[in-house]
This record gives structure tokens, sequence and C-alpha cells, in this order.
């Protein structure tokens, strides 16, 4: 595991030497700040529901540029190669860039937590939703944040890690939306595929282990398909 620590300090690190990470983070903050405060002061209203409904689609945008340069980046300059040459797995390596941008995604969660204080401020703040809106964040964030790493994985050009990565957040995001476009036979099993499904479940304070096994099974499979990706580039 002291490989994977390495590997994690440096790519956590690294996060916050280029623009990019500022940027992403800026964003992110702006988009949820605008759901959550336009119904304040529109409507009077502090809730924190337009924040939780909304996260799967921001997440498919934003988890897709944070993972882009994982592995595209480093087999672009040619320095994957020479972190190959280190006493390091595959294994190793995946993992740590793996934890490093779940970390950041928790990082960039942080902020949000002024949301909920604020609406306990101002009202009666039901402790149980939030607590599993946030615990839903954190694995809606690692599972898209495993097919961002493969997504990166396939190709060495940033840009197309990023189009890879984002067509596949959101159509997890949005697959349980599109049910009406499918057979009533096979609506259950695509219904189940739908991460924002899975995720409005936990956000209900809900804690149910289906969903907790579902996000476990797309994070496996994410990781296990960058480490597949990475083997054959040998």
């Amino acid at each position: 595991m002291n490989q994977v620590f390495h590997i994690f300090k440096k790519e956590f690190k690294d996060y916050f030497i280029s623009p990019v990470a500022y940027i992403v983070i800026s964003i992110f903050l702006l988009v949820t700040g605008w759901f959550f405060f336009t119904p304040f002061f529109l409507y009077n209203q502090a809730s924190l529901r337009d924040f939780f409904n909304l996260l799967p689609i921001t997440f498919s945008f934003i988890i897709p540029a944070i993972t882009m340069r994982l592995f595209s980046e480093e087999v672009n300059v040619g320095s994957y190669e020479i972190l190959l040459t280190m006493p390091v797995t595959f294994r190793d390596v995946i993992l740590g860039k793996f934890f490093a941008s779940v970390v950041f995604v928790i990082s960039m969660l942080v902020p949000t937590l002024a949301y909920p204080i604020t609406v306990a401020f101002l009202g009666q703040l039901d402790l149980g939703p939030v607590i599993g809106g946030y615990i839903g964040a954190i694995l809606l964030g690692a599972s898209f944040c495993a097919f961002g790493l493969f997504a990166s994985s396939l190709t060495r050009n940033q840009i197309i890690a990023f189009i890879i990565g984002l067509v596949i957040c959101f159509s997890l995001a949005i697959v349980d939306k599109m049910l009406v476009f499918f057979s009533s036979t096979i609506v259950g099993v695509i219904g189940y595929l739908g991460a924002g499904f899975h995720f409005q479940n936990i956000s209900k304070g809900l804690i149910d282990s289906r969903d907790v096994i579902y996000f476990f099974s797309i994070i496996f499979i994410g990781l296990y398909a960058a480490h597949i990706a990475m083997q054959e580039k040998i």
C-alpha cells in the first residue's frame, strides 16, 4: 500500500498545481450555488432538493474533466513508461490515481456544506437526507472517477478522454429517466443500471445495501476496465 499512497500523494498534489483544478472547482461551486440560491431568492425557499437532484448531471460533466489527464497526459509525454520502471504494479498506479481523484471530489464537496448550514440557520434541517445525500455524492463521485479513469486509459488525448468519460457518466446519470424508450421486459434491468436512480434513493436518507453494492460494483468494473486497457498498451 506504500506505493499506492506515494502515487496518491503525487497525483493529489498535481491537481492543485494545474489551473484546471481551480477552474473545475469554481465552475462546480457556481453551478451548485446557482441551483441552491436561486429558489432562495426567487421563492424565499431554502432547500437542498435541487442541489442533490442535479448532482448526477453536474458530476457527469465535472468529473471527466478531473480525470481526463490521469493516464492520457502521462502516456502522451512518456512519463508513464518511466513510472512502470519503478517498483509499482498496475494495481498500485490505478488505485493511487483513483483515490487521488476521489479525495479531490470530496474536497470539492466540502465548501457545499455551507448550503445545509444555511438551511439550518433559516429553518428546520432534516439531517437524514443531508447525510444520505453526501454519502451518495461520494459514492456517485467515486463511480464516475472509476469510469473517468477508464476513459483516460483509452487515449493519449485529454479532450477525447473527457468526451468518452462524459458520454459514459452522462449515460449512467440519465438512463433511468429514459425508460419510456425501452421494452417493458428490460425496463427493470435498465432502471437498475442508472446511477441517478441509486443516488436518489440514498439521498433520501435511506441507505439500502442494494444501492451500495451497485456503486461498489460500478467502481470495480471501471477500475478493472482501466487495468485491462493499460495492460494492453505494453
